[in-house]
C-alpha cells in the first residue's frame, strides 16, 4: 500500500506538532504518552475523554435508544484504549531514517486517537483483531494483536478477555468509527476508503470459508418459556417475572427496551385481556399512532398481568412503568432498567436448568420461531413483531419450519405404497 511519503524530516515535524491533535481533526481521547513501552503496559488504558463524551452526545442526538447510543460510546472508548497502547507499539525503535518509518511516524504521530484517523490505523485495528489461519498455532488460527496490548486491554477492562474479536464485533467497531467521521465533519474518512471496504469483505469471506458464523442467541419457543414460568412462584419477583415474560412474550417477542419502557397508562383493559399501545419502539422512532402499535394481551398472559397489577396497586402505584425492581422483604422498588430485564431471562433460564445461550433477545426469536413451528401466517405474525422487512423476520421463521421438514426425514420413511 502506497501512502506517498513526504520527506523524513516533515513527517516527524507534522507529527510532534500535533500534540495530540491534528490541526483540522477532534481528538477522541487523550491519555499520557510513557517513555517505554514496559510502562505503559502497567498503566491503565486511555480514558475516554470530553471530546469522545461529546461524540456519543452527538450520536443521541439522532433519537438512538440509549442501549446504542451506549454501544457506541464503549466502541469509541476501546478505538481510544487501543490506539494508545499499540501506537507505543509501533513507535518502538522507530528513527525515521527512511520512508516506511516516516509513514509511521505521519500515522501514529498523534499521543491520542484524532479524527480523522489515519489510513493504515485502520487496517492494523482490522488484522489486529481479526483472526486467519496461521501453521504456527495450536489452533491454526492467530492474529496481529500483541500480547502485551491484548493483555493491557484486559486489565484496564477494555476487553473482557483476550484474544482476538468476534466478527460482528469487529464489523461494528469500525461502523461506529466511520459514524463518529461523519458526524464530526471530518475532511476525510478511512473506513469509507476502497481499500478497507475490500479488507473487510475478504475478512467476512475468509470467516465464511472456516464456517465461523455468527452465534446466535437460543430462542425460548413455547416449550422452553413454559418451563420458565414453571420456576415463578408467588413471590413478588415470581409474580413480576411470570407477567413481564409472558407479557414481552406473548406481544409479539418485545425487545428489551421496549418492556423497560412498558408503562401502565399504555395498557388498556378490555373485559379479562388487555390492549397495549406500542408507543416507541426501533421500528416506530417518532413515536406515530399506528395500527400495529395495539398488541392483545390474552390468556395467561393477561391473567399474569391483572396479578402483577394487583401487586402494584397494593404498592400504591397506579401510573409510571409496569415492572419494577424487587427490594428485599418482597418490597416494591425503582422501575427496572434494561439490564434487568436481561438479567430475569438468564435468571429464569439458568432455574429451569435449560442448556444454552440466552438473553432477552431469546424472547423475540423465540415468537417468530414458535410462528413458524405452527405455520402462523407471516404477515399477522409480523404485524405482532413490529419486524420492517420479511427477509430478517423470515431467518427465524424459516429456520423453524426446516425443524419439521419431511424432506430431511426421507432416508428414515418409507415411500408411499403407490410409489
Amino acid at each position: 500500500m502506497n501512502f506517498d511519503p513526504e520527506k523524513t524530516a516533515d513527517a516527524k515535524a507534522e507529527a510532534k506538532s500535533d500534540a495530540g491533535s491534528r490541526s483540522s481533526g477532534r481528538v477522541l481521547a487523550t491519555s499520557a504518552t510513557p517513555a517505554t513501552l514496559k510502562s505503559r503496559f502497567e498503566l491503565e488504558a486511555a480514558a475516554v475523554s470530553d471530546a469522545t463524551a461529546r461524540a456519543a452526545d452527538e450520536l443521541a442526538k439522532e433519537g438512538r435508544s440509549e442501549n446504542t447510543v451506549a454501544s457506541y460510546a464503549g466502541a469509541l472508548q476501546y478505538w481510544a484504549a487501543w490506539y494508545a497502547l499499540r501506537r507505543e507499539t509501533m513507535l518502538v525503535d522507530v528513527q525515521g531514517d527512511s520512508d516506511t518509518e516516516a509513514e509511521i511516524w505521519r500515522a501514529w504521530g498523534p499521543a491520542s486517537l484524532t479524527l480523522p484517523v489515519a489510513f493504515p490505523v485502520v487496517v492494523t485495528f482490522i488484522t489486529d483483531h481479526a483472526e486467519r489461519k496461521s501453521k504456527s498455532t495450536l489452533s491454526g488460527l492467530t492474529c496481529e494483536l500483541p500480547p502485551g496490548v491484548d493483555a493491557a486491554l484486559v486489565r484496564s477492562r477494555a476487553k473482557g478477555k483476550p484474544g482476538p474479536m468476534k466478527l460482528s464485533t469487529l464489523l461494528h467497531r469500525v461502523s461506529v468509527l466511520s459514524k463518529a467521521h461523519k458526524l464530526s465533519g471530518a475532511a476525510s474518512n478511512p473506513c469509507q476508503d476502497e481499500r478497507v471496504k475490500a479488507l473487510l469483505d475478504l475478512t467476512r469471506r475468509a470467516y465464511a470459508k472456516r464456517a465461523a458464523l455468527a452465534t446466535k442467541q437460543t430462542a425460548l419457543t413455547a416449550d422452553l418459556l413454559a418451563q420458565l414460568l414453571a420456576t415463578c412462584d408467588r413471590t413478588l419477583a415470581g409474580r413480576r417475572d411470570r407477567a413481564l415474560l409472558t407479557f414481552a412474550w406473548a406481544t409479539g417477542g418485545r425487545r428489551r427496551s421496549e418492556v423497560e419502557g412498558a408503562t401502565l397508562e399504555n395498557l388498556q383493559p378490555t373485559g379479562e385481556s388487555f390492549v397495549y399501545r406500542l408507543g416507541h419502539s426501533k421500528a416506530n422512532q417518532l413515536g406515530q399512532d399506528l395500527p400495529e402499535n395495539y398488541k392483545p394481551l390474552v390468556g395467561s398472559a393477561a391473567e399474569a398481568m391483572r396479578d402483577w397489577i394487583g401487586a402494584l396497586r397494593a404498592a400504591k402505584i397506579t401510573s409510571g412503568p409496569i415492572f419494577r425492581r424487587v427490594l428485599a422483604g418482597d418490597r416494591m422498588g425503582t422501575p427496572l432498567g434494561a439490564e434487568g430485564v436481561r438479567f430475569i431471562v438468564k435468571a429464569r433460564c439458568a432455574a429451569a436448568g435449560l442448556d444454552g445461550r440466552f438473553s432477552a433477545h431469546s424472547l423475540r426469536s423465540g415468537f417468530v420461531t414458535e410462528a413458524g413451528l405452527r405455520d402462523m401466517p407471516i404477515g399477522e405474525a409480523m404485524a405482532m413483531t413490529g419486524h420492517r422487512t420479511v427477509a430478517t423476520f423470515q431467518g427465524y421463521y424459516q429456520s423453524a419450519a426446516i425443524r419439521r421438514s419431511r424432506v430431511a426425514s426421507m432416508l428414515d420413511t418409507p415411500p408411499p405404497k403407490d410409489a
